[in-house]
């Protein structure tokens, strides 16, 4: 299909930080589609009870479910648009009351393709992992982790603005060279956590991904810093990402 004919609809967790990088990200690269991000107003696993609890989530209609939670008229006719691709864009957030191991894994294996019923991209442990770099490169990136105890506490966000280059977000890989080595660094480190081969021409799948982190959180109480909503971004043309 040709790029003009696309329409892209992102489902981000959070109307703020997600939303931002979602739009910083599809301005940098160009990206030369129509596109609509879209907040879904709160975590992965309110997704899950609205899809996969009492359903099965191949019948339910994800335009229609967001439709319906939509209270603004107007935003209502956003979601009777045919897209070409979805984009859900979450955290995995272990801290949450109502994480479960079982419901992200289902949501995993079930959301892995755009064109149909749409990509889910997770963050680790949440969105703000993108800017958890001290710098560009950043030498340490791959023996960052967040413990499930930071996360309990609240204090990762703090963590994450003490230890960013730039002590916000605003003009961390605020042009195309930067954000392609953050990009690449994160692919480097969810080959590193998976244990595949860095020569591989694709992506570390998003289930082997959240399998690695899982494993983490019951053996050692923490994950692996690592944010992959960007990995849209080579799964659309890995070619955007490569230096010139």
């Amino acid at each position: 299909m040709s790029e003009s004919k696309r329409k892209i609809l992102v489902l981000v967790e959070g109307a703020r930080t997600d939303a931002r990088l979602m739009e910083r990200l599809l301005d940098i690269y160009n990206f030369d589609v129509k596109y609509e991000i879209i907040s879904y107003g709160t975590n992965i696993y309110t997704l899950y009870g609205e899809m996969f609890d009492e359903n099965d989530p191949s019948k339910v209609d994800l335009l229609q479910l967001l439709k319906e939670r939509e209270s603004d008229p107007n935003k209502k006719l956003i979601f009777d648009i045919s897209y070409t691709d979805i984009l859900l864009i979450f955290d995995l957030d272990p801290h949450a009351p109502d994480f479960s191991r079982e419901k992200i894994r289902r949501m995993a294996e079930y959301f892995v393709e755009s064109s149909d019923m749409g990509k889910l991209y997770l963050n680790y442990p949440m969105v703000e992992a993108f800017y958890h770099m001290s710098s560009i490169p950043d030498e340490q990136y791959n023996n960052r982790f967040a413990t499930l105890e930071e996360l309990q506490s609240g204090t990762y966000k703090m963590r994450v603005n003490r230890e960013n280059r730039n002590h916000g977000y605003s003009k961390f890989a605020a042009d195309r060279d930067e954000c392609n080595i953050v990009i690449q660094q994160n692919i480097d480190k969810a080959r590193s956590i998976t244990h595949e081969e860095k020569v591989s021409e694709y992506l570390p799948e998003q289930a082997h991904i959240l399998t690695a982190q899982l494993a983490l959180l019951t053996g050692e109480h923490k994950v692996a810093i690592l944010s992959t909503c960007p990995f849209f971004i080579p799964d659309y043309n890995p070619a955007l990402i490569q230096h010139e």
